[in-house]
């Protein structure tokens, strides 16, 4: 069971290519980290959540890629290309082997359980 997206007959072709392309170069950038790396964590500075998926890799001592994308007040509208991509609606995002786990909470799950194995 997928989640719905708007079918792109239901979107006016005078705006289609800005849909398909707004702030395609972080999604894109987002992608190519999750193909080159086992691990990946999305976060934003100040956020503590982001900090806590970062400690708890560093811990088990597994390598990981981060890609910080502004803060609270700035780039939100970039992550937002993130967050439709995803639809994943919170910081982090951690991939591991291209599979969108979730966040801190998953991932220290994860971790707990012996699950996460790269």
């Amino acid at each position: 069971m997928g989640r719905p997206i708007l079918e792109e007959q239901h979107i006016h072709p005078a705006v289609r290519d800005k849909v398909a392309t707004l702030h395609a170069d972080i999604v894109k950038e987002v992608r190519d980290a999750i193909a080159a790396n086992a691990i990946v964590v999305v976060g934003m500075r100040q956020n503590p959540r982001v900090m806590i998926a970062r400690r708890a890799l560093e811990a088990a001592k597994l390598p990981f890629k981060y890609l910080e994308y502004g803060s609270y007040l700035s780039q939100w509208r970039r992550r937002n290309a993130l967050k439709m991509w995803t639809g994943w609606p919170t910081f982090p995002m951690v991939f591991v082997k291209g599979v969108l786990v979730g966040g801190a909470s998953d991932l220290q799950k994860l971790l707990a359980s012996g699950e996460l194995r790269i």
